[in-house]
């Protein structure tokens, strides 16, 4: 490109002769009017060379960056609509627009794309190509991001009908059993494309990992972009490591539901009424038999019944010693002490090989009532034992009729029940499924899917698979109850109910975490844990065959930080605490009660074993212990409130402390 000529805006020097005073009624200069001086400026014919070179430079400009800016901006504002009626089909879950959606998309996207390129000169304008190619980076990104969900709507599309989802599946004959039976047959042909699914959204990493949010400043719009550009960063990473983690699962599914061999799992029924390190009480289990996705249940019977078959068990450990009344060795329904599900299931699995009902299983998975009263929510009154089931709330505990039926078949004495009274929870389990499967999947599936996830994500549902590819994708998309290694502050408050009762029904927590850091980074950390029983207590008196629900709280807790934190002081333990470590963490024990309209509080100070450099921000994890349920948290520091939630599944914060 030619260069332009230069124009020059230099001013004569005036001399002292041309040096005038004007005043503002007059306007003039040696008696010339103003207006007189414009009219010769405007014939001078040096100005209007100049002039028009200016204004040739204003539309070159104007053409050459203004007009394509705004047609891309344009483009940009459409292709961000068009997106958002795409999410939307998304949402509503219907395969069929999503796919005409997300292809709209992409279109948009293109045009925006062309616009952009359009005005590639910018690119070697200082200043100026920085903003360029971080466009250039993310619209690259969002044709990825796109990319995989097409590929993920195309994948699932065949399916649509059986996941409940809007759209025309491939499996529309004959019954739902026989349905899953062929969608489970062919999944290993589309399994595949999880890694076409994680190639492109490691590829958008790659591209937005290229733009820098502190390109822009902390004020005005630059603010809301540096923002917005950081948590795309974060959901860009947290989607690449989900897939990547769940990519092991994905692919042998098809082998977890029994194709091509039948599988075997060994369910267990926690009642997190009655609480336990893994998420309650063990009460109960099945054996549920999988053949190309279509469930049976082989067993279902009561804890006790099985660990009455076993002669041979080892000596209780000291908390059972110590909190349970007259039980001297470790039974299979106490054998859940870990706070880690994959490590107390092993320890189960270890001593259930001794019972004489033994039966070999791929795996062990655990739910609990909050599970049950979840699906049931969806599916409406439930038939099973000859009794009826349904989640409106009972008087009496205040609670679903299901969670206060279930505790009368369990626990109170004197009814005409069958021996296995436990095994109700079975057949209630099989039940849900059978009304599940036995209707349309357009009524219940996609709603059950959807609410499948949810307990697993809110750790109602466990899986410890003993297939190691599975366990280890199970365990990427948290839904192995692990407790994990953390980088920064961590916190898990583990308890157990040995008071035999179902005091967990009715007693409520809300904690608070104080920090307090010191002029060296030295972080001082003060947990403060209130409990709060305002019901009546139950008549205990077994005798009168009574349902003994509400009663004191025995509670074994163990809170768990980061290795080598340093317990300052405590109060509210019954019991001297005791420090020690276990699964990579320091862990604070003691033991407390809490009576029927009573309350209790737990306080501990302690150090943390590192220090807050200058401007730098705290990461901290807290995992939420399977079972309990959105228990409220307050996060403070130096008396100033930073975050306020309830805990509703594991949780990641970056805390500005200072």
């Amino acid at each position: 490109m030619d260069e332009l000529p230069k124009i020059n805006f230099e001013t004569p020097k005036p001399t002292g002769s041309d040096i005038k005073v004007s005043t503002p009624e007059t306007y003039s200069d040696s008696g010339v009017s103003f207006k007189t001086k414009l009219k010769k400026l405007v014939k001078n014919k040096r100005f209007q060379k100049g002039f028009l070179i200016f204004a040739l430079f204003v539309i070159v400009i104007t053409i050459g960056i203004v007009f394509p800016a705004i047609k891309t901006y344009k483009s940009v504002k459409i292709a961000y609509a068009q997106s958002l009626v795409a999410a939307d089909a998304l949402k509503k879950q219907d395969v069929k627009l999503a796919s005409i959606e997300l292809a709209k998309t992409k279109d948009a996207l293109t045009k925006t794309q062309d616009g952009l390129h359009a005005m590639g000169y910018l690119k070697f304008i200082p200043v100026i190509s920085g903003y360029y190619n971080d466009a250039d980076h993310l619209l690259n990104a969002g044709f990825d991001g796109l990319d995989s969900a097409i590929i993920l709507v195309d994948a699932i599309k065949p399916y649509s009908d059986l996941l409940g989802l809007k759209g025309q599946g491939s499996f529309v004959g004959g019954t739902a059993q026989q349905r899953i039976e062929t969608a489970v047959k062919t999944m290993s042909k589309i399994t595949p494309k999880i890694d076409d699914i994680a190639d492109k959204l490691a590829h958008a990493k790659v591209e937005i990992d290229q733009v820098d949010p502190n390109h822009y400043p902390e004020f005005g719009p630059g603010k809301k972009i540096k923002s917005r550009l950081q948590t795309l960063k974060n959901l860009t990473d947290q989607s690449v490591t989900l897939i990547d983690n769940s990519r092991p699962l994905i692919k042998v599914l098809p082998v977890l539901l029994g194709e091509p061999n039948e599988k075997k799992y060994l369910v267990i029924f926690q009642n997190d009424k009655e609480l336990r390190p893994t998420g309650g009480f063990i009460t109960a289990y099945s054996i549920f038999r999988l053949n190309s996705g279509v469930v049976k249940v082989d067993v279902s019977n009561d804890i006790y019944n099985l660990d009455n078959t076993i002669s041979k068990k080892a000596k209780a450990p000291a908390p059972i010693l110590n909190y349970l009344d007259n039980i001297k060795v470790l039974n299979l329904r106490d054998i859940n002490l870990s706070p880690d599900f994959k490590v107390s299931m092993d320890e189960f699995a270890a001593l259930y090989k001794n019972s004489g009902s033994y039966i070999k299983v791929d795996g062990i998975i655990a739910v609990d009532t909050q599970a049950l009263v979840s699906a049931m929510n969806i599916l409406g009154d439930i038939q099973a034992g000859g009794s009826t089931f349904t989640t409106k709330t009972d008087p009496r505990c205040d609670c679903p009729q299901v969670i206060y039926q279930l505790e009368v078949y369990a626990d109170q004495p004197g009814q005409a029940i069958r021996n296995d009274r436990k095994g109700i929870i079975g057949e209630l389990m099989y039940a849900i499924m059978d009304k599940a499967f036995s209707s349309s999947p357009k009524v219940y599936w996609g709603p059950l899917f959807q609410t499948m996830l949810t307990q697993i994500s809110e750790k109602h549902i466990l899986f410890n698979i003993y297939d190691k590819q599975a366990q280890s994708g199970l365990e990427g998309l948290n839904a192995a109850g692990r407790i994990v290694p953390f980088d920064g502050d961590y916190f898990h408050l583990n308890e157990a109910n040995f008071g035999g009762a179902k005091s967990n029904m009715f007693v409520s927590e809300e904690l608070t975490q104080d920090y307090n850091v010191s002029n060296d980074g030295t972080i001082t950390k003060t947990v403060t844990v209130n409990y709060k029983n305002p019901y009546a207590p139950s008549d205990c008196n077994l005798e009168r065959g009574n349902l003994c629900l509400n009663a004191v709280l025995r509670d074994w807790f163990r809170v768990y930080v980061p290795k080598g934190s340093k317990l300052t002081s405590t109060q509210g333990s019954d019991v001297k605490m005791k420090t020690y470590e276990n699964l990579g963490k320091t862990v604070f024990e003691g033991f407390l009660t809490v009576r029927p309209q009573g309350a209790a509080k737990l306080t501990l100070s302690y150090t943390l074993p590192f220090k807050l450099a200058s401007n730098s921000n705290l990461p901290f994890m807290i995992q939420k212990q399977p079972g309990t349920n959105a228990s409220m948290y307050t996060i403070n520091t130096n008396g100033q409130k930073l975050e306020a939630f309830k805990l509703i599944s594991d949780k990641t914060l970056n805390l500005k402390l200072r």
